[in-house]
C-alpha cells in the first residue's frame, strides 16, 4: 500500500470555490458533532457498527445484509482482513445504479469475469481505514475485483460522490451522518484517489499485457492516502478565512 501513498497539499484548498469550502466546514461540524453523541455514551462508530453482530470474523459483512438507503441507493459495510496493521477494520462505500445519473455507465469491458448489471451495477466510491478506537486513520481506492463492482471512470465516480447519503437511522443515525459527511469533508482526497486509481489500473493493464488487470490478484489498493479530521478542519477553515481576508 505505502508505494501508492500520497498526502494532498494544503495549497488545494486555496483553489476550491467558497461553496466547496462551506460544505466541507458544515461535514467536519456535523462529524465532530457525531463523535460527542456518541462520546458522552461511552461509544464509538466502529462499536455502533458491530453493536449486536456477534463475534467479529474477518471478512464478514457488518452489520449483516449490510447498510441501504433505498431513496438515495447508497450502501455501505465495515469488514476486516488486514492481519499484521493498525487497522481494525474499514468501510466500503458505494452508490447503485439508479442512484446514479442516467448518463453514466460501466467502462467498456471485453473480460469474462460477469459484473454486475442493470439495478446491481454499483460502485465503490472509497473506502475508509479505521482505528480500533473508532477513528478513521486513511482512504483507499481499490481495484474492480476487491469490491465485485462494475468499474466506472474515476470523473464518473467523482459525480456520484454527490449521490451518496445513509438518511436513516439503521444500525445508527451517528455513523449514518458521519460515513455521510466523511465523503463531503475529504473530498479533495477523495477524487485524487479516484484519478490515482485510473492511473494506476491503466499502467498496470500496460505492464502486464494479456492479463485481466480488473482482476488481477496482484493488484488490490490502487492508493492510500492518511486522514485526520481535526486538521482537516482546520484547514478548511484557514482557506476560507483566507478568501475572507482577499474579498
Amino acid at each position: 500500500m505505502n508505494d501508492k501513498a500520497f498526502e494532498i497539499n494544503n495549497d488545494v484548498f486555496t483553489e476550491l470555490s467558497r461553496i466547496q469550502l462551506e460544505l466541507m466546514a458544515d461535514a467536519g461540524a456535523q462529524i465532530v458533532e457525531c463523535y460527542r453523541v456518541l462520546q458522552k455514551g461511552g461509544l464509538n462508530i466502529v462499536g455502533e457498527v458491530l453493536k449486536g453482530q456477534g463475534e467479529f470474523y474477518e471478512l464478514e459483512h457488518y452489520p449483516k445484509d449490510d447498510v441501504f438507503d433505498g431513496e438515495t441507493n447508497s450502501q455501505y459495510y465495515y469488514h476486516a482482513h488486514r492481519a499484521g496493521t493498525n487497522e481494525n477494520g474499514h468501510f466500503h462505500t458505494f452508490l447503485r445504479q439508479p442512484g446514479m445519473p442516467a448518463e453514466i455507465s460501466p467502462v467498456p469491458y471485453s473480460g469474462t469475469e460477469p459484473w454486475p448489471k442493470g439495478n446491481d451495477a454499483l460502485s465503490h466510491l472509497i473506502g475508509i481505514s479505521m482505528d480500533a478506537y473508532g477513528f478513521p486513520l486513511g482512504l483507499f481506492a481499490t481495484n474492480r475485483w476487491v469490491t465485485a463492482e462494475a468499474w466506472y471512470k474515476a470523473d464518473d465516480v467523482v459525480v456520484m460522490l454527490d449521490y451518496f447519503k445513509i438518511d436513516h437511522a439503521y444500525p445508527s443515525w451517528p455513523v449514518n451522518l458521519w460515513i455521510s459527511a466523511m465523503l463531503v469533508l475529504f473530498r479533495p482526497q477523495i477524487e485524487a484517489l479516484l484519478r490515482q486509481r485510473d492511473q494506476v489500473v491503466t499502467n498496470w493493464e500496460c505492464r502486464h499485457t494479456g492479463v485481466d488487470v480488473y482482476e488481477d490478484r496482484e493488484l488490490e489498493i490502487t492508493g492510500y492516502t492518511s486522514i485526520n479530521v481535526e486538521q482537516q478542519i482546520k484547514s478548511v477553515v484557514a482557506a476560507i478565512e483566507r478568501r475572507d481576508m482577499a474579498a
